[in-house]
């Protein structure tokens, strides 16, 4: 049982590599732009988020009751139905059904592949090594992410469907991986239909200081982590635009997420020794600092400077999320976890989803996306951030953000 678990870790990073091989992540809006138009653009974009939204807490639940292994199962077969929709549709309503699905295997991974990895980590006595795990993980993911970026961004260039294609066989792989798993032993404090039990765990949660800090943070940066992947392929056509290459759209875009990728890449290499050189709430809020600032310049200006600012974008993920699932993880009860990790995606791609709803609404809705609604966007979300940042780093000063040593 032991090797089995160990494998789990294994077969937990090259689960994050094939879910990250979407080969049509630079080229999507463009896409959808040409379709459609940029405002339906990012309304099928905001379809997605509410979707998963929708399905966050709900597959939270399901995994905490039905298993990991099963849920996880079920995201990449949902996974690969809604990206094979992307590549066959041409009206807004398959888009949109695409998009459903898609979400819907985002929402039932959200949450369950990190609990099963703690999980198999912990049977093994081996949870020391979450931190450490999550981060050669999110290496796993970023060097996908680049590979497909570029590979995707000149696939669009010979068909604009070809992306979307190769992005559903490289789910099918992430089928065959996810039936490898072995479901982890976790421990319970539960009776068979005792849910009146889950509930109070999670209201522990809430009432928790600590993990409430965490709360909002992760729900404050899934947004601002967002806004670029959002945004970012209309500020880079533009750009071409201005020097004639826009029919290089979709492979410089690739090139860009590639290079971003890379740059995460290198981010994660250095990220345990920035940890313990800075601690971790400092280390925390310069993230969640640099993505304010990268959405800062996106308001600040249309140049072709903004492409530079792009490539940071990963950075903030790579110096945080395998930190705060670290520190979070320990806090967390087997019969809630999965629920409680949802429960914060939940509110993080409802706030998102809301905001770009509403963007959506205020936008031209002919063609493309101009400049003047995209700074319009990003200039009030720049002043939410600089706000809640400076919540965020009053409340670090009384609160237990770094775990007490050993």
């Amino acid at each position: 049982m032991k090797t089995a678990l160990a494998r789990n870790i294994t077969l937990y990073r090259w689960s994050r590599f094939l879910r990250s091989l979407t080969f049509w992540q630079a080229v999507w809006f463009l896409y959808f732009q040409d379709v459609l138009s940029g405002a339906q653009a990012i309304l099928l974009y905001a379809v997605y988020d509410v979707a998963t939204t929708l399905l966050e807490v709900p597959s939270g639940y399901m995994s905490d009751r039905l298993g990991r292994r099963f849920t996880l199962i079920a995201s990449a077969c949902a996974a690969v139905a809604g990206t094979a929709l992307l590549a066959i549709g041409d009206s807004f309503a398959v888009f949109a059904f695409g998009q459903v699905l898609i979400g819907m295997g985002a929402a039932f991974a959200s949450g369950t592949d990190e609990a099963m990895l703690y999980e198999s980590l912990a049977a093994i006595d081996r949870s020391d090594e979450v931190e450490s795990q999550e981060v050669i993980a999110w290496r796993y993911s970023f060097i996908a992410l680049a590979v497909s970026a570029v590979a995707g961004g000149a696939m669009a260039l010979i068909s604009p469907t070809l992306p979307f294609g190769a992005s559903a066989v490289a789910l099918m792989g992430l089928i065959w991986v996810t039936f490898r798993f072995v479901e982890p032993p976790r421990k319970t404090a539960m009776a068979e239909g005792a849910e009146l039990l889950r509930v109070s765990h999670l209201g522990s949660n809430v009432r928790n200081p600590i993990l409430m800090w965490f709360f909002v943070l992760t729900v404050l940066m899934y947004g601002f982590s967002h806004l670029p992947f959002v945004f970012g392929q209309p500020f880079i056509l533009a750009a071409l635009n201005d020097i004639g290459f826009a029919a290089s759209a979709p492979l410089v875009s690739g090139v860009i997420t590639a290079f971003m990728m890379g740059v995460s890449v290198l981010a994660s290499l250095f990220a345990l020794r920035l940890r313990r050189a800075f601690g971790l709430p400092l280390l925390l809020l310069a993230a969640f600092g640099l993505q304010i600032a990268i959405s800062g310049v996106m308001a600040l200006t249309e140049s072709a400077i903004v492409l530079v600012f792009l490539m940071l974008r990963m950075v903030p993920d790579a110096l945080s999320r395998p930190f705060i699932l670290g520190r979070i993880q320990p806090l967390l009860s087997d019969d809630s976890r999965a629920t409680w990790l949802s429960l914060k995606s939940f509110v993080g791609r409802l706030a998102f989803a809301s905001a770009l709803w509403i963007g959506a609404i205020n936008a031209n809705d002919a063609g493309q996306l101009p400049y003047a609604d995209i700074r319009a966007i990003l200039s009030v979300a720049v002043l939410i951030g600089l706000i809640a940042l400076i919540g965020l780093a009053i409340a670090a000063r009384r609160i237990e953000i770094e775990a007490p040593a050993k």
